[in-house]
């Protein structure tokens, strides 16, 4: 009971990141899904893209009604992470995939979530230049190019369940030449999107705890309402340096927690291949 009490209260604080700074959702609800509720990482992957997406469809509304979203660009970029999220989640159903491959992959997603926030918070800088420290485009205006990097971002998403607005904001504003407040709208459709085809990619391969996704909703969507109003008091530069800090511990976590995992899967894979041996031999 005391472990379900405080996954709950992390699921609204899922909710207060995504009011605070607009992101963060899934980074968060992973680990509270693995360490806290003790769902096995495929499963609370899955379920992580059904609670960040629908959340993310709340935070969409005043979006969509104040004319910030791009359905054009949400289309062209959300069809190519549509694809990469279905194929990453079902290449994450594959045996050779373990959950320990996972949980690594999204400590390292996490790290470079964490060094764009805090990267982003370092300098006061104007709304239109907080991009400056993102990679330039190999080309000024090219679709091409923010197709591809879709395509990546939606292979992420289905792998480890990263809703990937961190790298989504910046791919819309250099390369689709989308404006600040169009750009941060249109992720969220794109969130939703890609977390729609992910799970649909990971539907009949892992079991699914409905109850926990329907509470966690509601926790995490409450969570929202606290967090947008503390928007006007706390400065956005300083809670992103802060939540990216966070992030990066989390991050050392995971990694601890999986780093012998690897080495135990060797030795059960020698084990089988001997064991196979032995009675070819017998």
């Amino acid at each position: 009971m005391i472990h379900w009490i405080i996954g709950h209260l992390l699921a609204a604080c899922i909710g207060i990141s995504l009011g605070l700074i607009g992101g963060g959702g899934s980074v968060l609800a992973l680990p509270i899904l693995v360490y806290v509720m003790g769902e096995s990482p495929k499963s609370a992957i899955a379920m992580t893209l059904v609670i960040v997406g629908t959340v993310s469809i709340l935070g969409l509304i005043p979006h969509w009604r104040a004319k910030n979203v791009n359905l054009k660009t949400a289309f062209i970029f959300g069809s190519a992470t549509m694809l990469g999220s279905f194929v990453g989640a079902k290449i994450a159903t594959l045996p050779v995939i373990t959950e320990t491959l996972q949980m690594m992959l999204f400590a390292i997603a996490m790290v470079f979530a964490a060094v764009f926030m805090i990267r982003r918070s370092s300098k006061a800088v104007a709304v239109n230049e907080k991009l400056a420290f993102y990679p330039k485009p190999v080309c000024k205006y090219c679709w091409l190019w923010l197709m591809s990097e879709g395509l990546g971002v939606g292979i992420l998403t289905g792998l480890v369940g990263v809703g990937g607005g961190f790298a989504i904001v910046p791919a819309l504003v250099l390369l689709g030449n989308v404006p600040m407040k169009q750009a941060i709208g249109t992720s969220l459709l794109i969130i939703v999107l890609n977390s729609v085809a992910g799970f649909l990619g990971y539907v009949g391969h892992v079991s699914l705890n409905w109850s926990l996704i329907l509470s966690f909703i509601v926790a995490a969507s409450a969570g929202t309402i606290p967090g947008a109003y503390l928007t006007q008091f706390i400065p956005a530069q300083k809670l992103q340096k802060t939540f990216g800090y966070f992030l990066l511990g989390v991050a050392a976590v995971v990694l601890v927690q999986n780093r012998n995992a690897p080495q135990s899967s060797k030795v059960e894979k020698h084990n089988y291949v001997t064991m196979i041996n032995n009675t070819t031999i017998l």
